[in-house]
């Protein structure tokens, strides 16, 4: 049974409409991802799952009841914010136990539910400071045992890494993905780092201008896109895009070069088409196509190349040996089994 289920959900102000149609089933234990550029409608469904935002047409339903005009405190939903919203005069403890003592909650059972909180969290040291004492990781944490004291039904996320510096977010997102596994509450979570979605997800949900492009397991998305929007937005480095046209069981770029086609698909000949393939299915080869290096960025144990080829720029993505050189030439090999191919007139995949 679906823990969340929401059926032809749209919101509206006036005239204008930012969610439109939108249908998903949450399954109990499972971490969606609401992914997207901004203004795509992610925040705005997130609310309206909590009960912060009214919905204009369709129905929520939380465990089996609708919950359209239930208030968001009768939801059982415990959210937590990109902004930490802690209280200032209050200690870690205090912060973590004050919905608690609100709901009547015994002493005895607020202190037991913040130390199993804190000792999840790592927060044990914590508990006698105020928020101003805390670093930013830190803050992050006392809002996350602030939702977890509540043992809610589910756990809503509002983007509650974006102000952290980026080794920060590597680190927290994998303690949310631990503390998932741990715990096994149904979680949404919303972010428009893709990276983010790849890493926690066990559903990914595409949204763009306040409809579902695509959803699925990461993998699938990354490697079956439905449109050029997803094949963009999925994948880091961002898959590389050629317009041409399809000319002899090829594809010709406008200077005449030639590119192999998928196995399995027999696009219309002088169809023009969009060619996707990946940085990392590019690779060096003798008796490849010529393209000349633009700019070679270090990773570590990678390097990511910029090519120049047909008077576009493409990325690929190597091993640090051989080390490579602006302005070399090289030839590189594609292998067809991992194109992409989507008709340039709809974005739509070709299969």
């Amino acid at each position: 049974m679906s823990e969340i289920e929401l059926r032809n959900v749209g919101k509206s102000y006036g005239s204008l409409s930012v969610l439109n149609d939108i249908s998903l089933d949450m399954s109990s234990g499972e971490f969606v991802v609401l992914v997207g550029p901004s203004g795509c409608g992610k925040s705005t469904l997130l609310r309206m799952i909590a009960g912060l935002e009214d919905i204009t047409a369709g129905e929520i339903t939380i465990g089996g009841k609708i919950v359209n005009d239930m208030p968001a405190k009768e939801r059982d939903l415990a959210m937590v914010f990109q902004s930490y919203a802690l209280y200032p005069h209050m200690k870690v403890a205090d912060n973590m136990s004050f919905a608690l003592k609100l709901a009547g909650v015994s002493k005895a059972e607020i202190s037991r539910r913040v130390t199993d909180a804190a000792e999840i969290l790592g927060l044990e040291h914590l508990l006698g400071r105020l928020p101003r004492e805390l670093s930013g990781g830190q803050r992050q944490r006392v809002a996350m045992g602030r939702a977890i004291v509540r043992d809610p039904r589910a756990f809503l996320f509002d983007e509650p890494l974006s102000n952290l510096d980026a080794k920060l977010r590597v680190k927290m997102r994998g303690e949310i993905k631990k503390l998932h596994q741990r715990l096994g509450k149904t979680t949404i979570y919303v972010t428009h780092d893709q990276t983010e979605a790849m890493t926690m997800a066990d559903t990914i949900v595409v949204l763009n201008g306040g409809k579902i492009e695509q959803m699925g397991p990461p993998l699938e998305l990354y490697r079956n896109p439905r449109n050029l929007f997803v094949a963009g937005f999925i994948g880091s480095p961002e898959i590389n895009l050629l317009k041409g046209v399809v000319d002899g069981g090829m594809l010709r770029l406008a200077d005449g070069t030639r590119l192999p086609l998928p196995s399995g698909t027999h696009p219309v000949q002088g169809r023009s088409v969009v060619y996707g393939i990946r940085p990392q299915h590019i690779r060096l080869s003798d008796e490849g196509i010529a393209a000349g290096i633009a700019l070679v960025e270090p990773t570590g144990d990678t390097q990511e190349v910029t090519l120049r080829l047909a008077a576009a720029d493409i990325t690929m993505v190597l091993g640090d040996d051989p080390p490579l050189l602006p302005g070399a030439q090289v030839r590189i090999g594609i292998d067809p089994a991992n194109v992409l191919l989507f008709d340039e007139a709809s974005g739509e995949r070709l299969q």
